[in-house]
């Protein structure tokens, strides 16, 4: 509990015994007054001020105000017919302090929560310097230091280690508490806890530009994204305010002309009023003001928990409407590791041809490249490769050792001219050609990821009516992918343009009210994952990439996470709804009843400060989201 609200109870706690004393002390007239504003002004006195502030900017029309005007009217209506009862004024004001006591404790208590969950900003690193370490704040670490992590400590800053082998918690970025081992070569983020050895690390960003400064930018910063629900809500207090209160003044007038001008009866402006200020107490939209951010920020708060990353509520409430779902292939899909499982050749022997072939593609960071190579097993002397040229789409030429060496599937040898022999083997076919005639061609192939099948099992249980693929694989290896995992549709042979052609055609097809949401990389699908109505980048932790393209950031590898994020952007957005029907429900019966003098003060604060409890206590459900 914060100082500020351990002041605020002990006023509450104060004014609340004091009126009770009251009660019992006799007393009346003036003396009666006084003693009854001293409760009053103690509990109310922040509330007065800010109402006259509110008056002097020209912002009248806000809480304050109605909690200002009802109260001050109330003890006006009792000193006018003399009966001294100030006890409902008091406990109107006690009783709305009081909710938003408990509003400021409940907000507080997500809030720490939310950062206790996210507990994941390192507050030193260990730098070397000189052979000696210093303890430094990590915003004073520069790239290329080395730090020491040992363990029981946090990972201050994004980086690589040179020196030891350990096991790293990454639970506070994924969710999961599976440890993850590393060793000397192998990156890490910021963040992470080192459990067992301990690690020299060479730092490779400024901790601003670090995984953990951008998480925790992300998380912080969600709240300025505002959903349409609250826009609506927003849009709705600056015109319902204004309204209550010009119609409690024309309750408080109206009725009591009609009663002199049309019946003959006498005015009774003294239950008139009582019935304006009752209705004035009702019409505080404090339940809706508060409950529907608190509502968001506690969805967003606890998806980040599990790993799930939601840029702003204006994406939960989109994700929540999703019924299509797009998936890249590899790396989303699959696992992105490729491996050459058969080597077909005409006169060159095996041997030969992997190593033209991984000599050729050496420039290229593709993953299909990169298999070449571990399977060549040799180290790559660029010295024997010149001319290195990449054809979008189809693959590469180059000269090896001054021999021209085509690489690349069947585009390339229709590109080239070359007749090459098709292979019934399921995997990428790489043809290779050399000085123009067809040498062979390698198989490769990546690995479905476990858990792929039952993510889009459980997509489909929780309402997605269709699940695309789009890659660049031949169509023979993306059928069979597709054709395992369950999936209504797949496009392949696509390049980056055909995918956000694909795209556009999809969210063409789908109903207006219906969502499309994009999952990749989100390092080779930017452009996909832009035109998207929502883009989910998957296994993301320490990638920079992945944070700033998408909208949706699923930190670890896991795509059963997809149907994870889209039940917690449902249960939340449940509760919005929940709590906006709730809140004007029960204002507008308890306005009808103030209207026709049903409802007295204590209905009015039920219905201002109970309301309110309670749609706040509904909007911290959306903080659990761990069985979901």
């Amino acid at each position: 509990m914060s100082r500020k609200q351990k002041k605020m109870l002990m006023r509450i706690i104060a004014a609340a015994v004091l009126m009770l004393l009251l009660h019992f002390v006799p007393s009346e007239g003036v003396v009666r007054f006084l003693l009854y504003m001293i409760p009053y002004l103690l509990v109310g006195y922040d509330i007065l001020w800010k109402a006259a502030r509110g008056i002097r900017n020209g912002q009248v029309f806000d809480e304050c105000f109605l909690m200002a005007v009802a109260t001050v009217g109330a003890i006006g209506l009792a000193i006018y017919e003399g009966s001294g009862d100030y006890t409902e004024a008091v406990a109107v004001m006690l009783f709305y302090q009081t909710g938003e006591w408990f509003q400021s404790y409940a907000v507080g208590k997500s809030r720490k929560n939310i950062s206790e969950l996210m507990d994941i900003r390192p507050d030193y690193a260990n730098l070397e310097q000189e052979g000696s370490l210093e303890r430094v704040d990590p915003d004073e670490v520069p790239i290329g230091s080395v730090i020491l992590v040992q363990p029981g400590e946090k990972v201050p800053i994004d980086g690589v280690v040179l020196e030891g082998s350990s096991a790293l918690n990454t639970s506070a970025l994924t969710g999961e508490s599976l440890p993850r081992d590393v060793q000397a070569g192998d990156q890490v983020v910021s963040g992470c806890i080192n459990m067992t050895g301990l690690l020299r690390v060479r730092t490779t960003k400024e901790f601003g530009e670090s995984t953990v400064a951008k998480i925790l930018d992300l998380v912080e910063n969600a709240s300025s994204r505002k959903s349409k629900s609250e826009d609506f809500i927003s849009k709705f207090a600056r015109i319902y305010t204004p309204a209550v209160c010009y119609a409690a003044l024309a309750l408080m007038v109206l009725p009591p002309l009609v009663r002199v001008l049309f019946l003959g009866l006498p005015a009774d402006f003294g239950t008139w009023l009582y019935r304006a200020l009752t209705f004035l107490v009702i019409s505080c939209p404090c339940a809706l003001v508060i409950s529907i951010p608190l509502s968001f920020f506690a969805g967003i708060g606890g998806a980040s928990k599990a790993g799930i990353l939601i840029k702003g509520s204006n994406y939960l409430e989109t994700l929540s409407q999703v019924r299509t779902v797009v998936f890249d292939k590899t790396g989303t899909l699959t696992q992105g590791v490729f491996e050459v499982n058969g080597i077909h050749h005409n006169e060159m022997n095996e041997e030969k041809l992997v190593e033209y072939a991984a000599l050729a593609e050496s420039a290229s960071s593709h993953p299909i490249s990169r298999s070449l190579q571990r399977a060549y097993g040799k180290e790559i002397d660029r010295s024997r490769v010149t001319d290195i040229q990449e054809l979008s789409g189809k693959g590469v030429t180059a000269r090896v050792d001054g021999r021209a060496v085509a690489c690349g599937n069947d585009k390339l040898m229709d590109y080239l001219g070359i007749p090459c022999i098709s292979c019934h083997n399921v995997g990428t076919i790489i043809h290779v050609a050399i000085d123009g005639s067809y040498a062979g061609h390698i198989v490769i192939s990546d690995r479905v990821k476990p858990r792929a099948a039952e993510a889009i099992q459980a997509l489909k249980e929780a309402g997605i009516r269709k699940t695309v693929m789009l890659t660049g694989d031949a169509k023979q290896v993306a059928e069979q992918v597709a054709g395992a995992l369950g999936l209504d549709q797949v496009y392949a042979e696509l390049l980056p343009a055909g995918k956000v052609e694909k795209v556009e055609a999809l969210l063409s097809e789908k109903p207006e009210q219906e969502k499309l949401a994009f999952v990749g990389d989100g390092i080779n699908d930017a452009p996909v994952l832009g035109r998207a109505d929502i883009g989910i980048a998957m296994g993301a932790m320490g990638s920079d990439a992945a944070i700033e393209a998408a909208d949706v950031v699923l930190m670890d590898d896991d795509p059963v996470q997809i149907a994870k994020a889209i039940r917690i952007s449902r249960k939340c957005i449940g509760i919005v709804y929940q709590n906006i029907v709730f809140a004007i429900g029960i204002k507008l019966i308890c306005l009808a009843l103030g209207a026709l003098g049903i409802a007295n003060m204590w209905l009015a604060i039920f219905a201002d400060v109970g309301v309110m409890i309670l749609a706040v206590l509904n909007a911290i459900r959306a903080l659990f989201v761990k069985k979901l």
